[in-house]
């Protein structure tokens, strides 16, 4: 063997940087007990022996990395088009996990018209989730769900609740507007439902509110109308479910508030929130 410097193969230099890049995101998780790896030493490879056998990989997900590499906690990586932790509707490992799986997504004919993709947004360990339809113009725009009028009124029912719009988590069945804001098509939810699916997991909700009728069939895998599924107590992978009307649906009709509001005095009950009388209008905020 050479007395002379040891060159670093590219698959060595791979390996130590994919596991710096998988211990600063603990880091940033805010995982303390792991030693950060910038100082790490990096042992020089062993010369090529075509009888031994690879050497083994070392621990942890370093193979397939889904997180980028971040210098301080919030700030996006600087290289591909990864996601942070404090991007809308990332706020836990999990979480973040989904959303680098949907990547770019292209998955239905909705990608090509959308100017942003709508994660999510809100508690990453809610008790309480509303799961919407799809996004909107200004949801579009923004890049988050339910901020239009609607979403406006969404705020004040959860604020009626008794909770912030920051303490619930809050997410649609599709995440990319469809084109003049019609119903998202079967082809469309199939392909974004199991995202759904993942992101509830991953928080963990005690209790799902299902808005509208798109919501609620897609989680009930029904085609009863709302106006006979709301105000009853369903159940969706293990988690209570109510389905009640969508905020632009109440919109549109205000005298269907009341009900709405019953609806969401159940799910108070529910969590252990004390039921409160209607606001004045008779129905919802």
């Amino acid at each position: 063997m050479s007395d002379g410097p040891q060159r670093i193969t590219p698959e060595v230099a791979a390996i130590a940087a994919e596991a710096a890049r998988h211990l600063g995101w603990l880091l940033d998780a805010g995982v303390r007990e792991v030693p950060h790896p910038a100082v790490a030493p990096i042992a020089p490879p062993r010369a090529p022996d075509r009888a031994a056998p690879p050497e083994p990989a070392p621990p942890g997900p370093v193979a397939a990395p889904t997180h980028p590499v971040r210098a301080t906690p919030g700030r996006r990586a600087q290289e591909g088009k990864g996601h942070a932790l404090t991007d809308k509707g990332c706020g836990s490992p999990a979480l973040l996990a989904v959303r680098e799986e949907m990547g770019e997504c292209t998955r239905c004919k909705l990608a090509p018209g959308r100017t942003n993709l709508v994660f999510g947004v809100g508690n990453p360990g809610a008790e309480l989730a509303f799961v919407g339809e799809g996004p909107g113009a200004d949801e579009d725009a923004q890049g988050e769900p339910f901020v239009g009028r609607a979403g406006q009124l969404l705020t004040r029912m959860i604020e009626a609740m008794g909770y912030r719009r920051e303490e619930v988590y809050i997410a649609n069945v599709v995440k990319c507007r469809p084109p003049g804001n019609r119903n998202p098509e079967p082809d469309e939810i199939e392909a974004c439902e199991p995202f759904l699916r993942a992101q509830l997991a991953a928080i963990g909700p005690k209790v799902i509110v299902a808005l509208g009728k798109f919501a609620a069939q897609t989680l009930l895998r029904n085609t009863t109308p709302i106006t006979r599924l709301r105000g009853r107590w369903s159940e969706y992978q293990g988690v209570r479910l109510m389905p009640t009307f969508h905020p632009a649906y109440l919109l549109r009709s205000p005298e269907e508030k009341k009900k709405a509001w019953e609806d969401l005095q159940m799910v108070m009950v529910a969590l252990g929130k004390r039921a409160t009388r209607a606001p004045r209008d008779g129905g919802t905020p």
